[in-house]
């Protein structure tokens, strides 16, 4: 049996992060912690981390969103504010005896197993120890970026959440494991995202500090480390990450 699988209309009318006031003031109270959190991750990280930011084109709009998740409190992309920002995450992970699908099973099972500690995934909607479409989740974390989530996609090599209304972003980031095509002795984990800042006060932190940028960042290349760790493995030639940034209106 499902559980938290229903809520009231009065329920659901309400951002999980609160209000934009009581963000407002989160932002305050809590982006130094943040700061230092990020600082430290950046200094002590011993993986190399392959960096690149460039002007994007028509092709870096987001796919179509999945339609097995509904829409309600959705924030898609072209919800949002500024700068789209379409990223890719990989890391090549040798020394695993993972297959792909062993490696995304261990990966919908638990995701604080291959978070950084600075962020952790509660569970709001649906079962433990799966990822299944129409589960929801608050990825907390130490500062203004609180968001919750929703699966709006699983698969045995893949799933994809979709930012909820209340979220700093509005987009999609997908999870992908693979057989490395190059390497076919080991195995790539990608992660991929299209996403906007979701209103005036995301932007200015994403944008204009780049505060809430770099702290996604830390995020996501962390992920990549103790996903190949999860798998047995390490990475292999460090983390590659691609950044392209497609102006839009809004």
């Amino acid at each position: 049996m499902r559980t938290s699988s229903t809520a009231t209309a009065s329920e659901r009318s309400t951002p999980v992060t609160g209000d934009r006031r009581s963000r407002r003031v989160s932002a305050l109270l809590r982006w130094p912690v943040g700061l230092v959190l990020v600082s430290w991750r950046y200094f002590w990280r011993t993986t190399p981390i392959h960096r690149s930011d460039v002007v994007g084109d028509l092709a870096d709009l987001p796919p179509a969103s999945p339609q097995g998740a509904g829409t309600d409190d959705v924030q898609r992309p072209s919800d949002g504010y500024g700068t789209l920002l379409h990223r890719r995450y990989s890391v090549r992970i040798r020394g695993s005896r993972c297959s792909p699908e062993e490696l995304m099973t261990a990966l919908a099972a638990d995701p604080d197993r291959w978070s950084p500690e600075f962020a952790v995934f509660r569970r709001t909607r649906g079962e433990h120890g799966a990822m299944a479409v129409g589960d929801e989740f608050l990825i907390r974390m130490p500062g203004p970026w609180d968001g919750p989530v929703r699966v709006a996609a699983a698969a045995p090599t893949e799933f994809s959440f979709v930012t909820l209304r209340g979220h700093l972003e509005a987009g999609r980031i997908d999870f992908r494991t693979r057989v490395d095509p190059d390497h076919p002795q080991m195995l790539r984990f990608d992660i991929e995202s299209w996403a906007r800042p979701g209103d005036r006060l995301s932007h200015v932190l994403y944008n204009t500090l780049r505060v809430a940028k770099e702290v996604q960042f830390n995020m996501w290349t962390h992920a990549c480390i103790r996903a190949a760790a999860l798998a047995g493995g390490r990475p292999d030639g460090g983390v590659t990450v691609r950044t392209r940034r497609f102006p839009t209106a809004g």
